[in-house]
């Protein structure tokens, strides 16, 4: 009698807890993982070398900004480009790092009256881009990602 009862108080105990597990598949944690991630920002913003110990986040965006400045800089001014009137403007280039790390203009904003003083400052600028040195990736969760930039270069000529 105390082994049925035994054995029927067991099963009773068994029976009354629920013991219920959803299983979750792969497809559906990577959409609530994707909706979760701030896809605007990265974790680590495209570096060349000399940028890549900045650790903070903004001093590692100035630095690679800064760096593709000065090659734009350095560039123009061995075109040593002639104008016949002065010129002190702001052009913005949109500028796109692959997740390859290969720098590409996607567009430039520049006005008219630049463009009349250096009919060659577009072609100028992209054969800047095309001189950068190695660029390293910008990253979100340690995967390589695109990104976009929009830089503003300021041209003074006298």
């Amino acid at each position: 009698m105390k082994r049925s009862l035994l054995l029927i108080l067991s099963f009773l105990i068994l029976t009354s807890c629920n013991f219920e597990t959803k299983k979750i598949s792969s497809e559906e944690v990577l959409d609530q993982e994707s909706k979760m991630l701030n896809w605007k920002e990265v974790d680590e913003y495209p570096a060349f070398e000399d940028c890549q110990q900045e650790t903070e986040l903004a001093q590692a965006k100035n630095c690679f900004e800064r760096k593709v400045a000065e090659n734009i800089y350095a560039y123009l001014a061995k075109q040593q480009p002639v104008v016949t009137e002065s010129i002190d403007d702001t052009l913005f280039l949109y500028l796109e790092v692959s997740k390859e790390g290969r720098p590409r203009l996607d567009s430039i904003a520049v006005d008219t009256t630049v463009t009349n003083q250096l009919p060659k400052i577009k072609e100028w600028l992209y054969q800047s881009i095309d001189s950068l040195p190695k660029i390293y990736p910008a990253s979100k969760r340690g995967i390589p990602v695109k990104t976009a930039f929009k830089m503003p270069i300021l041209v003074k000529a006298e």
